[in-house]
């Protein structure tokens, strides 16, 4: 596996490429890594509660809802819950359903102050697969087979 300073050079080439204003873009796979190996870095599940006991979760991340079910209404606390919860200096990574709304999230966190902001792609159920109108098949996080849970 590439190290962790390999992965961010990675992350922060696909955010040039794509003139992302935040640190850089995530696979998966590469997220989990550095959850795993870096001390302080934080992933924040930016889902609603209601995805969250649907769909599952990712054990250990940080929950700040980026908008509420139903109607998904914008959180309007959240830069506030992010301020209060993450350090400015801590590398941290968003995840949603599939990376839209984690990627609003890292702007966000871009335009607070925080340098290592990171989205994590594909999000944590990934695109629709074709044959069957379902996620979490095709890419993301469950896809990936990275540690989730129900509870």
């Amino acid at each position: 596996m590439e190290t962790i300073n390999q992965i961010l050079q990675k992350a922060k080439q696909r955010a040039q490429a794509n003139h992302l204003p935040y640190a850089g873009a995530l696979t998966p796979e590469e997220a989990q890594h550095i959850l795993a190996s870096a001390p302080g870095a934080r992933l924040v599940d930016v889902r609603s509660r209601a995805e969250l006991e649907l769909v599952g979760r990712v054990p250990h991340a940080l929950h700040i809802e980026w908008a509420f079910y139903p109607g998904m209404v914008a959180n309007p606390d959240f830069a506030a819950h992010l301020d209060k919860q993450v350090d400015h200096e801590a590398l941290v990574m968003f995840l949603c359903r599939t990376g839209g709304r984690s990627h609003n999230a890292a702007v966000l966190a871009n335009s607070m102050g925080y340098t290592e902001a990171y989205n994590v792609l594909e999000g944590f159920e990934g695109a629709t697969d074709p044959q069957t109108g379902q996620r979490g098949n095709v890419n993301g996080w469950k896809a990936a087979g990275l540690p989730w849970t129900n509870s």
